[in-house]
């Protein structure tokens, strides 16, 4: 549909992120938009392309807007904003940075809530392999604030909620006693960041003490693990961090914890007697990640032993339409988009040739661990398993299956827990 009038054009601006744009680049687009008579997704697309320029530090591209007419100024920017997203990003001279009003630690607030939030990964897919992991929500809302996470987007990113009844419900909670459970907090926010508030921590804890037969991963980006150290930890309780380089993590995780405080707490754990593992998730193509990934596992190895880490799992960005409008409607300075983005699996990310490239680097650098630790492939393509490890699972259930056995092999090695119940008032 041609867009011959300003009403019409005014209208579609409207319903797209235009306002976003800085005032030099809402000036090109209208004079574009009137003068090129484009159709209305050329529009929305040009829009898209100019808030991809901004929010990735880039010159704009009103020039090549302005010598250009017609299709060939649409298909002039078009190129150019295909050229930068295959071309691997630079952080040199970049400065990412949040919305000006996000703040760090947003407060949680306690609620009544309502049913315990147990039940299956929300991101589960039958187009990928899956290791059918439980999820428990404890929290919904994060007070971290990563550019490519969709937590933000699928609940409220102004307010953390914390149901101050969850310790009772989760006493509540009926399992079948010959079943292992696996079961993570970290999908609807941070497992470690709230500490103990409301008695968080301890319920999560008596429960793992209480139930044998589950196994309980906390997942982190923080350091917050005074509570976590201050007791006995179960031996089926393996707490998890989240790990990238400094330049991801200064650059896209913004308010989390610094990399060297990651590896100091997941440190304290272990000397505690704690079991640990490690998300290389998500792994980003950039113009130094393999000097810089190459690095960070190097220190990973270097601080820890393969008889104390249970895991170690890879993977990368991948996103729903949902989440890239959310992230191109935040007034923020991330590169997080500038990157090649294909259909995977209903979703969008990497082409599988950077996947493979990025994943069987990072497995071969734990060539040590192989034998030791638990390695896996989050949430991908089923084709890439054998490409970088040299074998695959059959099915979701084999996949379980095998982790669940290598799990259970390193809990048993600690030692069973004494059942301990305590429901804070």
């Amino acid at each position: 549909m041609i867009l011959p009038t300003r009403d019409k054009m005014e209208a579609v601006m409207k319903q797209s992120e235009f306002a976003n744009l800085n005032e030099q680049d809402q000036a090109a687009v209208r004079a574009g938009a009137l003068k090129h008579r484009f159709t209305y997704q050329e529009l929305k697309q040009i829009i898209d392309m100019f808030l991809d320029f901004e929010m990735w530090g880039e010159p704009s591209i009103r020039e090549i807007f302005r010598k250009k007419s017609g299709k060939v100024a649409f298909e002039a920017v078009k190129k150019a904003w295909r050229e930068l997203k295959k071309t691997p990003k630079s952080y040199d001279g970049f400065s990412g940075s949040p919305e000006p009003t996000r703040e760090a630690g947003t407060n949680p607030v306690a609620i009544e809530g309502g049913q315990l939030g147990f039940g299956a990964c929300p991101v589960a897919s039958e187009d990928t392999r899956c290791c059918n992991l439980l999820t428990l929500d404890a929290a919904e809302g994060c007070g971290f604030d990563c550019t490519y996470c969709s937590i933000r987007y699928f609940y409220n990113p102004k307010a953390v909620e914390i149901d101050k009844n969850f310790a009772r419900k989760l006493e509540s909670l009926e399992l079948d006693p010959h079943r292992t459970y696996h079961i993570g907090t970290g999908q609807a926010s941070d497992s470690l960041m709230w500490g103990n508030k409301w008695g968080l921590l301890d319920s999560l804890l008596d429960f793992a003490e209480c139930h044998p037969n589950v196994i309980l991963e906390l997942k982190t980006k923080s350091d917050n693990v005074n509570h976590i150290i201050s007791r006995k930890i179960p031996a089926n309780v393996i707490s998890t961090w989240s790990l990238n380089t400094d330049t991801i993590i200064d650059n896209e995780e913004h308010f989390t914890a610094s990399l060297s405080r990651r590896l100091a707490a997941a440190t304290e754990v272990s000397e505690k007697g704690g079991l640990i593992g490690f998300h290389i998730h998500p792994m980003l193509h950039y113009d130094r990640w393999q000097e810089e990934y190459g690095a960070l596992f190097t220190q990973i190895q270097e601080h820890f032993v393969p008889k104390d880490v249970v895991l170690v799992s890879l993977g990368t960005l991948t996103f729903t339409k949902r989440v890239i409008r959310g992230i191109r409607g935040r007034k923020m300075q991330s590169k997080v988009l500038q990157m090649p983005l294909v259909k995977a699996a209903s979703k969008y990310s990497y082409p599988l040739d950077i996947k493979k490239e990025m994943f069987r680097f990072a497995y071969e650098a734990f060539s040590e661990w192989h034998k030791h630790v638990f390695f896996y492939l989050c949430m991908e393509d089923i084709v890439l398993w054998p490409s970088v490890f040299g074998y695959e699972y059959t099915s979701n259930e084999d996949f379980e299956a095998a982790m669940i056995s290598h799990y259970l092999n390193k809990i048993e090695s600690r030692g069973g827990q004494r059942c301990s119940r305590r429901i804070p008032d």
